[in-house]
């Protein structure tokens, strides 16, 4: 069970998972003060950490910028803030007085920490949660603020916790950048004095960047090592700022919004932040991502245990021109393939015959579809697959009926020009009346026809983010808007407890731990060129498993890179996450369709170590060829190892592999070749896959274990 004790003498607060702790305690100034994350330590460990504060070396210092559980605007305190406060008489800033602390007993393996604070002068409340497991070391941490006045108050930053490293030798900053198409770029990079900013100002998570950090002390690899880091589970507008100061210390806060705008509390008005989940690990970063993996799947997708079915999408091989007949065509040959879940994409709707027109008017074409979706989805389910379908619920074309009668319900500044990407507006679902619509319209669509999937789109970034005849409107919309979203599919789960929903903004734009709480699995990237997925999925691998993670296999030359690689090829990279496929099966030769059909079925038969195995990167995708990972099952019992290489490298060594994951004196049997393997020589002396010759070769390796060696 997970421990949350406080010492009566010295007031640190130990918080204990399997296998680390965390120690914080109030100072004499009534501050919370951190103590300690990494391994554990016992209550009396935890004390001798606590060091009276020193004087400070001159006039110009003030508090250490490091070191406090919230840092506030206030005081002698010149580091990042995590919080700031506007009051209504204009005077800024907060001055903590700890007014109480509350102990949730543990439940089902949960136990919670909550401080309770308030400003020394103006009343507001301030209440820093911590949350443990006895299945995680992941803590979750965040922030409630609550404005007990008559007037209102303004948080210019409002961050859920702020993380405060050891001292160490160097920093060292992980996180991934990127943008359309180029999704999650892993980098890693020293920490350079002063202040880092990873942001989105775009009202989404973004391509750019997303809302996680691992820091270490630039030592650590896949397997050894001390790795902390944080994920924030928000899916709009936010900013991790990481420092390192002069005094040899580290750490980074993290919340809502960006720069320039405000959380506003009316009277009585409570803001509770989102969860800044944090991991300490030394087991280095492949541990770090089996950690976060887990706790994905456990406590974040709502369905994580379940097997994902393979998918089939129709927008390569139709594109807008979608009609009743051809996409009955497409299903015939995705269901003699082995596909579990038909979607149908783009231009199924109104007046969409293209990107210029139709978004917000989520009616079926009648002269594609006479007779509505129903006679599809009845042909898909027929054919032994769930029926699914692409929405874009956030947007409007201008050239649409729903436009028409309510331009007012865009994000827009009176006066200012209505600036369209893809020659849409983002329809402005901060206003509940918006949200509503989308519900009613989003609940009637499923339920009207037997609709089990929902593709859910949002192609692109805010612009002119205001919201007229609100007061507080610009700022209130940023928050307001996730939360609306969020409320949508929560309902929309509530309704029809079948629906499963995957995450898409133009690719990776919206992929958190925040959408995914209430979708099933996300759209990685637009880029479906297998040799770049393996680096975009190396990145998004880092932080959420593959049970998260949709990919395709599409046709060739690549519609984006141009690039030809064999079929086989790209099966394998994409049965590294949710298997799909989205090429124009009419097109297909037979022999294509024979060896796909092989390739879905042998995907079927190791999926639930893809999807529920534990993941080791053997070698990553920018060194010497091969690119191998493995998935292997919690108890030892098998694994999938996966290897890919772009062609030979004459006079470069191919070096082997060491599985991980293995039973100690096991024997394991090749399924396709019955070569049986000593676990012993896999992990030890490792293990080179078999690779054809030639350019762009790849193999799928399945090993299962057969017997013990006798001692």
């Amino acid at each position: 069970m997970p421990t949350i004790s406080r010492a009566p003498d010295t007031g640190v607060w130990l918080l204990t998972t399997p296998r680390t702790s965390y120690a914080l305690r109030i100072d004499e100034t009534g501050a919370p003060c951190h103590l300690a994350w990494g391994p554990r330590l016992t209550p009396r460990e935890a004390e001798q950490l606590v060091v009276p504060a020193g004087e400070a070396a001159s006039s110009f210092e003030g508090r250490p910028a490091v070191g406090e559980e919230l840092p506030v605007d206030g005081g002698t305190r010149y580091g990042v803030p995590s919080l700031q406060v506007r009051y209504a008489d204009g005077s800024r800033g907060f001055e903590w007085q700890p007014t109480g602390h509350r102990v949730l007993t543990p439940s089902d393996g949960v136990g919670e920490l909550r401080l309770e604070f308030r400003d020394r002068l103006y009343p507001l409340h301030v209440a820093l949660h911590y949350r443990v497991r006895d299945d995680t070391d992941v803590i979750e941490r965040w922030t409630v603020l609550r404005n007990e006045g008559a007037q209102r108050v303004s948080l210019p930053r409002a961050d859920s916790a702020a993380w405060s490293l050891p001292p160490l030798a160097d920093y060292r900053l992980s996180h991934v950048t990127g943008q359309w198409s180029a999704e999650s770029q892993l980098r890693r990079e020293r920490l350079p004095h002063g202040e880092t900013v990873l942001t989105s100002r775009r009202g989404i998570t973004s391509h750019h960047a997303s809302p996680w950090v691992m820091v270490d002390e630039g030592d650590a690899g896949e397997e050894h090592g001390r790795v902390f880091g944080a994920a924030l589970a928000w899916s709009g507008s936010w900013r991790i700022t990481a420092q390192r100061t002069p005094d040899g210390r580290a750490g980074f806060t993290g919340g809502v919004g960006h720069e320039g705008t405000c959380v506003p509390l009316a009277p009585g008005e409570e803001f509770a932040t989102p969860v800044f989940a944090g991991l300490f690990t030394d087991g280095g970063f492949g541990a770090a991502s089996r950690a976060w993996h887990a706790y994905t799947l456990r406590h974040v997708l709502p369905h994580g245990r379940e097997v994902a079915p393979v998918l089939y999408n129709s927008w390569e091989a139709t594109g807008f021109d979608v009609d009743e007949a051809n996409q009955k065509a497409l299903a015939e040959r995705a269901a003699a393939l082995g596909v579990e879940l038909y979607v149908v994409d783009d231009g199924w709707f109104g007046a969409r015959r293209d990107d210029h027109a139709g978004l917000g008017d989520w009616a079926p074409a009648r002269e594609r579809f006479p007779h509505g979706l129903g006679p599809l989805a009845d042909t898909v389910h027929r054919l032994g697959m769930r029926f699914g379908i692409w929405v874009e619920p956030e947007m409007v074309n201008p050239d649409s009926d729903l436009y028409r009668e309510h331009p007012d319900w865009v994000l827009h500044t009176p006066g200012r020009a209505r600036s369209e990407l893809r020659n849409q507006l983002v329809l402005n679902f901060a206003r509940d009346d918006v949200a509503e619509w989308a519900h009613g319209w989003l609940t009637r669509l499923v339920a009207d026809h037997g609709v089990d999937f929902l593709k859910w789109d949002m192609n692109r970034a805010f612009s002119e983010a205001g919201w007229p005849g609100t007061l507080d409107g610009h700022d209130r919309l940023w928050t307001r808007y996730v939360a609306n979203l969020y409320g949508v599919l929560d309902r929309l789960r509530a309704d029809h407890a079948g629906l499963r929903i995957e995450a898409c903004s133009g690719g990776g734009g919206r992929v958190d731990l925040g959408i995914l709480t209430r979708t099933d699995q996300a759209w990685v990237s637009d880029n479906t060129d297998a040799v770049d997925r393996l680096v975009i999925q190396h990145g998004f691998g880092q932080l959420l498993p593959a049970r998260a993670m949709s990919a395709w296999v599409t046709d060739v030359p690549n519609q984006l890179t141009a690039r030809t690689v064999p079929l086989r090829f790209r099966f394998h990279v994409a049965m590294c996450g949710l298997l799909g496929i989205g090429g124009d099966l009419a097109r297909w030769s037979e022999e294509e369709l024979t060896e796909g059909a092989d390739l879905v079925a042998e995907y079927k038969r190791v999926r639930h170590l893809v999807q529920h195995g534990v993941l080791y990167r053997l070698s990553g995708p920018h060194g010497e060829p091969p690119t191998v990972v493995q998935y292997a099952a919690e108890d030892g019992g098998e694994s999938l190892v996966l290897a890919w290489q772009r062609g030979p490298r004459h006079g470069v060594p191919r070096l082997p592999v060491r599985l991980r994951g293995l039973t100690p004196g096991a024997r394991y049997r090749d399924t396709r070749t019955g070569e049986v393997h000593h676990a012993t020589v896999l992990a030890e002396y490792g293990y080179r896959p078999y690779l054809p010759s030639g350019d762009w070769a790849s193999t799928a390796v399945h090993l299962v274990r057969v017997g013990q060696d006798e001692t």
